[in-house]
């Protein structure tokens, strides 16, 4: 479910979503950091989130910190997370259903914070939403376990767990938006998931004149497919500790 084993090329074409906010990430983050004066800085002046602006009629400052982060690392783990974890949503949701949960976790993220965070921090990026995603999974695993597997099921309640004590370790990181991105992710995710059965991602195409059959196949995949969600689980949490030391010894 989250093993990426596309080309490229396959994974664009088939995750047209995620593919695009991924563009949109990076678009966003040269302009900003590499041309600011080509308008980068009057651009993230423009879309970054700020209550008091908010306040005074900026109502779109809700929605544009969602394409926005605050550097090179903040945009790659963000854009690294939704590579990992859109895709399997997408595929079930379908691409309407899953852009409308993607931004109205992350907009309900922001409204959270308009209401209980601090007037004058300004707030950036996409973790809000991407947490919402976490929200959906989390409310699969707990109401809805038709639509993923045991093995998935522990997958995401460890990376859930590691993103919500990181969340609190860093001191860089918007506490409100990840905690009500996944509330709000959770809270949705019944009318999201309404209807919405269980598809496999990939179908096995079989050779009709291939009539060998290996009594073991099912044994050595599922051997196969637990070497890999210990790899990935493992190389994620690295990956969030490599950011943690980073920005530590960085701010």
């Amino acid at each position: 479910m989250f093993i990426r084993n596309e080309s490229f090329e396959s994974f664009i074409k088939s995750y047209k979503v995620v593919t695009t906010l991924v563009i949109i990430h990076i678009f966003f983050y040269i302009w900003m950091d590499w041309f600011p004066f080509l308008g980068g800085a009057e651009i993230r002046y423009l879309f970054i989130g700020n209550n008091i602006l908010i306040s005074m009629g900026d109502y779109w400052r809700i929605i544009t910190p969602i394409f926005i982060h605050g550097g090179l690392m903040h945009m790659a783990f963000n854009s690294f997370s939704l590579v990992l974890f859109g895709p399997a949503l997408e595929n079930m949701l379908g691409k309407t259903k899953f852009i409308i949960a993607y931004l109205a976790a992350g907009i309900l993220a922001n409204i959270a914070y308009f209401y209980l965070g601090n007037d004058f921090v300004s707030h950036l990026g996409a973790s809000g939403a991407i947490f919402g995603l976490f929200g959906i999974y989390l409310y699969m695993v707990i109401n809805r376990k038709d639509l993923i597997d045991q093995a998935n099921s522990q997958l995401i309640k460890i990376i859930i767990v590691l993103g919500v004590v990181m969340t609190f370790i860093n001191p860089g990181i918007n506490v409100l938006a990840h905690i009500f991105g996944l509330i709000s992710g959770a809270a949705i995710a019944p009318l999201i998931l309404m209807n919405v059965k269980y598809q496999p991602m990939y179908q096995n195409v079989h050779d009709p004149d291939d009539i060998g059959f290996n009594p073991n196949r099912w044994a050595n995949r599922s051997k196969r497919k637990q070497r890999i969600i210990t790899f990935s689980i493992l190389s994620f949490a690295g990956m969030i500790l490599f950011f943690w030391l980073v920005s530590t010894l960085l701010f």
